[in-house]
């Protein structure tokens, strides 16, 4: 299990590349998380929810998502309340103060499901949620140490040096923790590193003398990451530079789904900018996209206050092209009807008005993987539906997409405007150089599935390079972990290793 000294310390990743890298041995590989935080979810094989992480771990992996990979999700709506999701499916949605009294019944399915999954793998790597050292959520945890226990296994803390103080962070994580859960961890991985490793060797040493715990290694800094699926919109940096075609994206307060935008940022010849709370959007766009989000009406909110609504109707009298996916759609509406309070308070709001259609919010969601024809270009294209709610009105008559004999979305009748529910449209390369030529951008022979495969290879043996990976899938071995424990290695500065040995 790979728990974090905090939040955001690089534990998806490094649980990717060693997914990779175990895969690549021959490996029938798992990934797992018995609990997520994240509005940013896929669907899977088996007609559920995860979070994105999970489903780029299977990837990695060679193998389709499946709910059992995060039994629990939350995805927040509010500050104070979340919808959970367990095993896939909504089980209710509850303040955050209501719900400890759920994890008891929550640990049961995580237990069942790790089981399976464990079942029908020879490895199964763990990822944690924040950090064990937030001792104060100890009482009932099924995210790091509770479930660790649970499980009975051996845990690797990643520590990053980026943000500074990584020896405090896991040597104080040492201190805080009661001996039961202590005793679990069986050493340390550094991240994020910049710069001459030997000028860490010291430090590296006093954490091994200080925690007691063996180094897995020192990991540097992996560029390549911008290549892979953004786990935090804020983390999706801007890209392009120069005259190309413009598009933006306001950074809403719930956005949900943002990684439907990953093969924009990417795309060569392509200035693509998330613009941050606070910000107008650019006069100069030639797109601008409302991204899905997790409280349609309270986004919508959000973007008025943000005078977003004001920069939108500018963009369009100027020309400008819209495309809305999901609640972003549900926005460009003339109306949004909640009755039943599923996204918030009961009620209903007025939408933005650039298409002719109203959204009545509805309990039934809607999962399902899709192949359909984008209705303008005739291209064919991926993707799924992961919404409440269902939007009707006369501009569905020009729908944005076919899938089947079912018309899907909508268009103004200009062609400008658009919604549509379809998530990760544009990780198709046909209709993402389609719908973006419509928009006048030149052809391009980027290929998004090929870069991100490409891109957990070069994980993989970055991970191979720095880290004792051998160690690490000993570890794992339960028939040998006193070798585990005391497997020593050399490397490029003293209790650094610079890469595994070979075989396993």
């Amino acid at each position: 299990m790979i728990q974090g000294a905090g939040s955001n310390v690089g534990k998806s990743m490094i649980v990717a590349g060693l997914c990779r890298a175990f895969a690549r041995k021959g490996l029938r590989v798992a990934p797992f998380k018995p609990q997520n935080m994240s509005n940013n979810a896929a669907v899977t094989a088996d007609g559920g929810e995860i979070g994105r992480a999970q489903a780029l771990q299977a990837l990695a992996c060679g193998r389709e998502p499946l709910t059992d990979m995060n039994p629990v999700l939350l995805k927040p709506e509010t500050d104070s309340g979340a919808q959970v999701i367990v095993q896939g499916r909504r089980l209710a949605t509850v303040r955050a103060r209501d719900y400890a009294s759920l994890k008891p019944q929550l640990l049961a399915a995580v237990m069942e499901s790790f089981a399976r999954l464990r079942a029908g793998a020879d490895l199964v790597v763990v990822e944690g949620a924040g950090s064990p050292a937030e001792i104060n959520l100890r009482a009932g945890d099924i995210a790091n140490m509770g479930f660790a226990r649970a499980a009975r296994l051996p845990v690797l803390l990643v520590g990053d040096i980026d943000r500074g103080g990584v020896i405090a962070q896991i040597v104080g994580t040492r201190i805080v923790l009661d001996p039961e859960d202590r005793a679990l961890i069986r050493g340390f991985i550094v991240n994020k590193f910049r710069g001459d490793p030997a000028l860490f060797a010291e430090g590296y040493r006093m954490i091994e003398s200080r925690s007691g715990w063996r180094g897995y290694g020192l990991l540097p800094w992996f560029a390549d990451a911008r290549k892979l699926p953004a786990e935090d919109s804020l983390d999706m940096a801007a890209s392009g530079e120069g005259s190309g075609l413009r598009i933006v994206c306001p950074a809403l307060s719930r956005i949900a789904n943002f990684d439907d935008l990953d093969p924009l940022r990417l795309e060569p010849g392509i200035r693509f900018d998330m613009i941050l709370p606070g910000a107008p959007l650019p006069g100069d766009a030639d797109l601008v996209i409302l991204p899905g989000t997790k409280s349609t009406r309270g986004d919508l909110d959000f973007l008025r206050a943000q005078g977003w609504d004001i920069d939108i109707a500018a963009h369009v009298r100027r020309g400008g092209a819209v495309l809305g996916l999901c609640g972003g759609y549900q926005m460009l509406g003339r109306r949004i009807h909640d009755p039943d309070g599923l996204e918030g308070p009961p009620g209903e709001m007025p939408g933005l008005g650039l298409l002719d259609v109203a959204t009545l919010m509805r309990p039934e969601k809607r999962l399902a993987r899709v192949t359909a024809t984008h209705a303008a270009t005739g291209t064919a294209l991926d993707g799924y539906e992961i919404h409440l709610g269902h939007t009707d009105g006369p501009d569905c008559a020009r729908p944005f997409a076919r899938i089947g004999a079912r018309e899907e979305g909508a268009t103004s009748a200009d062609g400008r405007i658009a919604g549509t529910y379809l998530h990760g449209l544009f990780a198709s390369d046909g209709f993402r150089t389609g719908f973006l030529g419509g928009l006048g951008a030149p052809a391009s022979a980027f290929r998004y599935g090929a870069t991100v495969q490409a891109t957990l290879d070069r994980l993989a043996d970055h991970l191979e390079a720095h880290l004792d990976t051998d160690g690490i899938l000993a570890l794992a071995r339960q028939d040998q972990p006193s070798a585990a424990r005391n497997r020593r290695h050399s490397g490029s500065g003293p209790g650094i290793p610079s890469r595994s040995q070979p075989g396993a």
